[in-house]
Order: C-alpha cells, then structure tokens, then sequence
C-alpha cells in the first residue's frame, strides 16, 4: 500500500494543487483523487510522480508494506 499522507504532503511541500498535479500526470483531477483515495497507481504514474516531485527514497512511499 502507498504512504498516501507522505505523498500529498510532497505534493503540497512541492507547490502543487491536486488539479495541476492531475495535469502533469495526464489524468483528470477525479483520476487523481481516487488513486489517493485508493492508494493504487499505475507504475507509469509512479515514475511521473517521482520525477515530477523529486522523491528521493520512492520505495519508501510506494512500495511500503
């Protein structure tokens, strides 16, 4: 299961909105939420989210057990 928490709190900590986060994973911001809400992403958006908000330890947040 994904640290959802620690991944919105990048998110924030990075500048981003959930709507601009959704733009540049190109997903709609409803897509966004209910993969926060779910705590599933596909592995293609795994890779865009550790770019995009510099994640230095991913395997900390996404494949937490």
């Amino acid at each position: 299961m994904i640290k959802v928490n620690e991944l919105k709190g990048l998110m924030v900590a990075r500048g981003y909105t959930q709507v601009e986060l959704a733009k540049k994973l190109g997903i709609s911001r409803r897509t966004l939420s209910s993969r926060f809400k779910n705590g599933i992403f596909p592995s293609n958006e795994m890779e865009l989210l550790i770019e995009i908000l510099d994640i230095k330890n991913p395997g900390y947040i996404f494949f937490n057990q």
